[in-house]
């Protein structure tokens, strides 16, 4: 039974969709002024992950994910650039993408943009004034905030208690301190549309509401970021969407810890950030997924090139073990096992879907079901080193099951083997061999110069007695 945890409730709860076998899945997705930091990759990864998993357990999962192209961060920075801003959302959009596959993070069913979007926003807005929840002053509409009985339940604020402060815009044309922009009037060169209240561009929170409800429906089983949308953004999803439909809008909400930077939150706003495609330069993107598997996704990460070094030698690990198995000569899988030792080693094989599912579905505990995985090949390395020669077939078996349950997080699907094709294959055992004689040679400086040539295309090599064996990383 899957239990994920409520930030609308505070309780970890039984997970049960709206319909039966079908989830529909909102996570937020970017706004595309800059290349995203290795911080905002967490929830991109971890909900991906989860995405992963629910069809890993037979849901049918629709997932959206949205890209914010029209925002103030993106008209100041392509007045920056020099660049419209149009010009300059797409820019970082096409890297967004393409830094989303490096991630190994699956396609999104539906990616819409604000842009796509400003028809139907218009209209969410319309109703909102036409039943009281909006007003328009000078072209801007706000939303009335006191109007709406249950703001607050997402973050759990009490309206009296809220101040205008750091995370509430001030502004004296508003009813009200609290109150938050739905539609805002353009300024001389911005990008706008014609609207009811003259020309202009939708606010940022109603942009979600509309997209996740126009590729979702009205009533999405999840929705998903960091912990610091909680409020005011999606607390304001909620009562802008809730006060049009009647409806609930999401019936549980899911929000990932915050990646820290010593000890401090990650921000571009502070300086203290990595690019996430500058992290990819130094690691594979299978580090960078287990870095963030290995800690529960709602707790605080620290980022150091130590922990990220250990996700590494983590990942090493497994692909030794691979290497292991594939590299014994053992027949592959035949029959059953004539040992009682073998008996028993396949019993616990046939056991552990069980223990991972199990561990996993406590709030999608990812270092749970790491830790079934890394015990699987922990027995399966004792099992090889003192087990019976005739019963050697089920390391095999044991290889393929660490590949079965790893997939739902995106890891370890390299397969131990060389994924590459005929003439690539063939020039690159040439130039390994090559290597060999230079190091034979003592020839230290060039055969170093190959390996991390290689290592910069993908390929990692590992000297061992007798050769050298290789894989493609991920």
């Amino acid at each position: 039974m899957l239990e994920l945890h409520n930030t609308l409730t505070g309780e970890t709860e039984e997970f049960v969709p709206l319909e039966e076998g079908k989830v529909r899945f909102y996570s937020c997705g970017p706004t595309v002024y800059d290349y995203f930091h290795i911080g905002n990759a967490r929830p991109f990864i971890v909900f991906d992950g989860l995405r992963r998993y629910l069809e890993f357990k037979g849901y049918d999962v629709e997932f959206t994910q949205n890209v914010t192209d029209l925002d103030d961060k993106i008209i100041d920075r392509a007045e920056e650039e020099g660049l419209e801003p149009a010009e300059l959302a797409k820019k970082y959009a096409d890297a967004y993408f393409q830094d989303l596959e490096r991630l190994g993070i699956k396609e999104a069913d539906y990616r819409p943009r604000v842009t796509e979007y400003v028809d139907e926003i218009i209209d969410h807005v319309s109703a909102l004034v036409e039943e009281g929840y909006g007003y328009e002053v000078d072209g801007d509409v706000y939303f009335r905030v006191r109007k709406f009985e249950n703001y607050g339940k997402l973050s759990g604020r009490s309206v009296d208690d809220l101040e205008s402060g750091s995370r509430v815009e001030v502004n004296e044309k508003k009813e009200d301190p609290l109150d938050f922009a739905l539609w805002k009037s353009s300024k001389p060169g911005e990008p706008s549309w014609e609207s009811p209240w003259g020309q202009g561009r939708p606010g940022w929170h109603i942009e979600c509401s509309v997209m996740a409800q126009g590729t979702l429906g009205e009533t999405i089983d999840i929705h998903a970021g960091g912990q610091d949308l909680i409020f005011p953004h999606h607390e304001n999803e909620i009562a802008q969407s809730e006060a049009r439909t009647g409806k609930e809008f999401s019936r549980y909400w899911l929000h990932n810890g915050l990646l820290r930077f010593e000890g401090e939150k990650m921000s571009k706003s502070l300086g203290n950030f990595e690019y996430a495609r500058d992290v990819l330069e130094d690691y594979d993107s299978e580090t960078v997924r287990y870095f963030y598997f290995a800690t529960h996704y709602r707790k605080p990460l620290n980022f150091s090139k130590k922990n990220l070094d250990d996700a590494a030698s983590a990942v090493n690990k497994v692909y030794d073990f691979f290497e292991v198995v594939e590299g014994s000569g053992n027949p592959g899988k035949q029959g059953a096992p004539g040992t009682e030792e073998g008996r028993e080693f396949q019993d616990y094989l046939g056991a552990a879907d069980e223990r991972f599912t199990e561990e996993m579905d406590k709030d999608f505990n990812t270092p749970g079901g790491l830790g079934v995985i890394f015990d699987l090949i922990k027995r399966a390395n004792k099992f090889r080193d003192g087990g019976p020669e005739k019963d050697m077939f089920l390391l095999e078996s044991a290889a393929d099951k660490v590949r079965e349950l790893s997939r739902p997080l995106g890891l370890f699907q390299g397969k131990g083997e060389n994924q590459l094709e005929g003439l690539e294959e063939g020039l690159l055992e040439l130039l390994l061999d090559v290597r060999g004689d230079l190091r034979k040679e003592e020839h230290w400086e060039l055969a170093d110069k190959i390996r991390s040539e290689l290592k910069s295309m993908g390929i990692e090599i590992k000297d061992q007695d007798g050769g050298t064996n290789w894989r493609v990383k991920s």
